[in-house]
């Protein structure tokens, strides 16, 4: 059993909230308190000019972007599936309106509290109730952000969670009052999170490219689908032909697509590759082993995430041969079918555990002159988007019927170009991996400064930049 004794007088110590309960001063945290105090702190609140929770906006289907916590993680800040509010709702909610240099911090949530973004660009934006901000303004931003990435920010950030089992949150007063320990090495660790989120504009950027030349190719570069949503169809044509009978299968922009990818030479899916099925465990059979459960919200088209769930040993144990025949090697093509469709991630190396039932592995079959990196960037793309939205539209949990998957339209472009993107795509995830490497560096320097001494942390940040090539 582990016991920490503590004396009414040290209460206020980090805890200026006066909790009592035990959670609150367990050895851990109470180890790092001991190790952080041994260099010169500034609380949080005197390095920043503003430290607040953000607002109850009135949401709109379009306009400025409105920042939740499932915009933020991981130190990055993402746009692409924010919430909206309008232009006039954006003006008078000034006080909650980003700036570059910001840090953004999930409040609220069980498991997602203190989950964090750095704003690295000066974009229209405000942050909803459920997400806070920290302004540095006596401070180099860039390293405030990775402190509080490092193992030390984030013991201390976790620290500060209530609620228990129930609605967690974080308060604004626990981040004021948060210690932060100050090294001359500040803006060195700082540049480490800006090279790293320079790296990984570049990165967008070319695989950007990949897409544009992708659509140049089959002549969709500027091509806008018609947005009418009366298409008339016969009895012949529709039901008895597809199966569908709901209004929403049949809308023009579907047919127009298809119709379009189909002047130019093309093939479906089914032909071009293997399609297997994956198992679907149940969480009975969760467990400590170290075989890693892939579910869809682990991966995106941008990579695998850490797993959150592992098989148990029991399963393992008992499906030995299952398990190693659903392992997918290297060069496999992860596809989801279930909750958020279509989303491809082409491995490069072998992957250690298993995928759920909502995943498919996709394998290029023997003499098919297909790029594997080109097929990924087509089944991510909007030609398969809008495939995946029309045959699996009309549910509250998508779910994409393996027979529909088969029969996707593929455009088959020249070889050359397939080569083209392909190296495009790959440029992309190499300096995606490089920007996650920096970020990760700055956390190592963080934790290297607080551990052993700022002269080693700079010459650790050489090193390894040099190693990089930055």
């Amino acid at each position: 059993m582990e016991i920490s004794e503590i004396l009414l007088s040290d209460l206020p110590i980090g805890n200026k909230t006066f909790r009592i309960d035990s959670e609150f001063f367990k050895k851990e945290y109470l180890d790092l308190f001991e190790i952080i105090n041994s260099h010169n702190l500034d609380k949080l609140s005197d390095v920043s000019s503003w430290i607040t929770q953000g607002s109850n906006p009135v949401f709109s289907e379009e306009g400025i972007h409105c920042l939740t916590g499932r915009n933020i993680n991981k130190g990055r800040v993402n746009y692409s599936n924010s919430d909206y509010v309008s232009d006039n709702e954006y003006n008078s909610l000034k006080r909650f309106q980003i700036k570059k240099g910001d840090t953004l911090v999930t409040l609220k949530g069980k498991g997602s509290i203190g989950k964090i973004g750095y704003v690295t660009e000066e974009t229209k934006s405000i942050f909803s109730r459920d997400v806070g901000v920290i302004r540095p303004s006596k401070i180099n931003s860039a390293y405030v952000n990775a402190y509080i990435l490092s193992e030390y920010g984030g013991k201390i950030i976790e620290r500060g969670e209530t609620g228990g089992t129930g609605q967690s949150t974080l308060t604004v007063s626990y981040l004021k009052d948060m210690d932060i320990p100050r090294f001359n090495i500040e803006n060195e660790i700082g540049n480490l999170i800006i090279k790293s989120e320079s790296i990984l504009k570049k990165s967008k950027s070319l695989y950007h490219q990949a897409e544009q030349l992708l659509l140049k190719e089959i002549g969709l570069e500027d091509f806008k689908p018609s947005e009418e949503g009366i298409n008339i169809k016969s009895f012949q044509d529709s039901f008895i032909s597809s199966g569908r009978l709901d209004a929403e299968y049949y809308q023009p922009k579907y047919e127009e697509t298809i119709e379009k990818v189909k002047k130019k030479p093309y093939d479906l899916l089914k032909n071009i590759v293997s399609i297997k099925k994956s198992v679907e465990v149940g969480s009975s059979n969760y467990g400590e082993s170290n075989i890693p459960f892939l579910r869809v919200a682990d991966f995106s088209k941008q990579g695998i995430t850490e797993s959150q769930r592992f098989l148990s040993e029991s399963y393992v144990e008992k499906n030995k041969a299952l398990v190693e025949s659903l392992k997918p090697k290297k060069g496999t093509i992860l596809f989801s079918k279930d909750g958020s469709v279509g989303t491809a991630y082409h491995l490069r190396k072998d992957f250690e555990g298993i995928t759920s039932g909502a995943i498919l592995h996709l394998n290029l079959k023997i003499n098919k002159n297909i790029v594997p990196e080109y097929l990924t960037l087509v089944l991510n793309s909007e030609i398969v988007q809008m495939q995946a939205e029309r045959d699996a539209g009309g549910s509250i949990i998508l779910h994409w019927r393996t027979d529909e998957i088969k029969n996707v339209v593929v455009p088959i472009i020249n070889y050359e170009i397939q080569t083209q993107i392909a190296s495009l795509v790959e440029e992309s995830f190499s300096l995606k991996s490089k920007s996650e490497k920096l970020l990760s560096l700055a956390k190592e320097a963080v934790e290297m400064a607080i551990e052993q001494s700022e002269e080693k942390a700079l010459s650790f940040i050489e090193q390894e930049t040099n190693l990089l090539a930055v």
